[in-house]
């Protein structure tokens, strides 16, 4: 197991590496020059070059690399250019909005995946299973910010159970900053879950036509014992693969939602920054989702090593 975490560890680390070089490449080939931008179109050369000297943009692309990422190593993701303020701070201030969003849309995309597919397996060919198929159907081809707009209108227009939009703040207590994110953790979570649940059936069905379980029900399980002790457990792999996907997605994708709920999170930060082009916001930020992301598979890597240690050989 130690040497499956340690080659998983290596591949994390280059992984990160390229990442590091993609962004970076990116941001810099983007037409634009965040000084010209903040200056104007009329602004003198000699303004303009004191300006550039100042945010450090004369100096050369490796010089610039090197600083951005040995900075983002020790904790220091530079200085807006626009707000005059550490980068770092402002990401801290945001991430405890994205971060417990994306988590509280992936527990309830699984918590309504998971019986789900369950259910839909178990009954194949029935009247549940069209049902839940049907419904799945739907919410893979609606996109999530429609799903937001609905539930802005029912539940924080109509019936008045939610804010239509904003954050109250994790100071006014635990309850009720996550009562404010329920509606675009909803938002988030069902496109999710209905995708998650037609993996989860599919890959159940797949694990219930083969011979182990023929062997246990033949050792006396009843059709429910089997799938519960056998099939669900062998079926999470592509599973997790799934979910591991979906917390990225979850994490790095909600900036439309952010936007339909007017949250303060990264989403919007990110939006705001390429607006203003503020190009060291924007970076920092899309690496640290990256890591995020680069995290949350090696952490699915172990955890089916866990679930299948046939995979501890095999990889």
């Amino acid at each position: 197991m130690l040497a499956f975490a340690f080659r998983r560890f290596v591949s994390l680390c280059l992984s990160l590496v390229v990442a590091s070089l993609v962004i970076f490449g990116v941001i810099e080939v983007i037409p634009g020059d965040p000084a010209s931008f903040m200056l104007g179109v009329n602004a003198r050369e000699d303004t303009l070059a004191a300006l550039q000297a100042e945010l450090g943009l004369d100096q050369p692309l490796i010089v610039r690399y090197l600083s951005w990422v040995g900075g983002m190593l020790t904790g220091d993701f530079g200085t807006s250019y626009t707000y005059k303020t550490p980068v770092a701070g402002m990401v801290a201030d945001r991430i405890w909005v994205s971060l417990p969003l994306a988590l509280y849309a992936l527990v309830l995309s699984t918590v309504i995946a998971f019986p789900a597919g369950i259910y839909a397996a178990s009954r194949r060919g029935g009247l549940g299973d069209t049902a839940v198929m049907g419904a799945t159907q739907l919410g893979v081809a609606i996109p999530n910010f429609w799903f937001a707009m609905i539930l802005v209108l029912i539940f924080a227009i109509n019936l008045r159970w939610f804010s239509a939009g904003g954050f109250v703040g994790w100071d006014k207590g635990f309850f009720a900053g996550l009562w404010s994110l329920t509606l675009p953790a909803i938002a988030l979570a069902l496109p999710q879950a209905a995708i998650l649940a037609r993996v989860m059936r599919s890959s159940l069905l797949d694990m219930l036509g083969e011979d182990f379980m023929r062997t246990a029900r033949a050792k006396g399980l009843t059709a429910r014992q089997a799938m519960w002790r056998h099939a669900v457990r062998n079926a999470l792999i592509p599973v997790l693969t799934i979910i591991g996907l979906q917390f990225s997605f979850l994490l790095a994708g909600g900036i439309v939602i952010e936007q339909v709920f007017f949250l303060p999170g990264l989403g919007r930060l990110i939006f705001q920054s390429i607006s203003a082009r503020d190009l060291i916001v924007v970076e920092s930020v899309v690496m640290l989702l990256v890591f995020l992301v680069i995290v949350v598979n090696f952490l699915v890597d172990l955890t089916y090593a866990w679930v299948d240690p046939r995979l501890r050989r095999r990889v």
